[in-house]
């Protein structure tokens, strides 16, 4: 394995050199997806750039989304010649003392995607509660399995090979709906999806990019893509899915 980490980041000027640095501890190299962010990001951004070796900046000229810069991140990964990518958000929320357990679990099994399954503190918003747990229930019903327990997460291990021959033919939504897609359709490309317990917490005063008319429309016109995929690919997910339990 050759790996990297990779952080898409749009305007997270207070958090993004902390999450940065503590990362130097595995000294593996940091792809920095710069998503088109504000004046206060880039100055900090360009500060980072000089101050550590390790971390390549990749600067998009507008901003594409979180799916569009994690995907801009993992072909640069690629063209660098890395086989697996982890990424990390930029915003604080995850709890980067799992990272030695995510790197374990991809050792393992190299071929798999590892994803955390987050395990929350009352901190999190109702809102999001109730929607994950309705993007749970359609994403067993894409995949006709409970074993994909938590599609939401970003922290988590790409096998890059995989993602190359998915984005090639399909290439998920850029934004907030990436997430979901890219692990399903992933699963739907047989590739194995090993999830991680890990902490997840939304400080106070934390900046979220989440827009909820913008974003929940754009999840739900996914869903509605991924049940009519789910519809053509029926009776080899029935015969996945038998030969699994026999």
């Amino acid at each position: 394995m050759k790996r990297c980490f990779v952080i898409p980041v749009y305007n997270h000027p207070d958090t993004i050199a902390a999450t940065v640095r503590s990362l130097l501890q595995f000294e593996l190299p940091i792809i920095v997806v710069d998503d088109g962010s504000d004046a206060p990001t880039k100055a900090q951004l360009a500060a980072l750039a000089t101050q550590v070796p390790a971390m390549e900046l990749l600067t998009l000229p507008q901003n594409l989304g979180k799916g569009g810069a994690v995907m801009a991140g993992l072909n640069r990964a690629f063209e660098r010649g890395f086989s697996h990518a982890l990424q990390v958000d930029a915003d604080g929320q995850h709890n980067l003392a799992d990272i030695p357990l995510l790197w374990q679990k991809a050792l393992e099994q190299p071929l798999a995607l590892v994803s955390g399954a987050p395990v929350y503190d009352d901190s999190i918003p109702t809102g999001r509660k109730i929607g994950r747990y309705i993007t749970h229930f359609w994403v067993w019903v894409e995949t006709l399995s409970f074993s994909v327990k938590d599609t939401m997460c970003g922290f988590r291990v790409y096998p890059l090979a995989s993602c190359m021959q998915l984005f090639a033919s399909k290439k998920p939504g850029l934004r907030m709906d990436f997430d979901i897609e890219v692990m399903v359709r992933l699963y739907w490309q047989q590739v194995p999806v090993v999830f991680v317990p890990t902490k997840v917490i939304y400080p106070e005063g934390g900046r979220s990019h989440f827009r909820v008319l913008r974003d929940n429309w754009l999840i739900s016109k996914m869903h509605s893509r991924l049940f009519f995929g789910m519809l053509k690919r029926l009776p080899w997910l029935l015969w996945r899915k038998c030969r699994k339990t026999s």
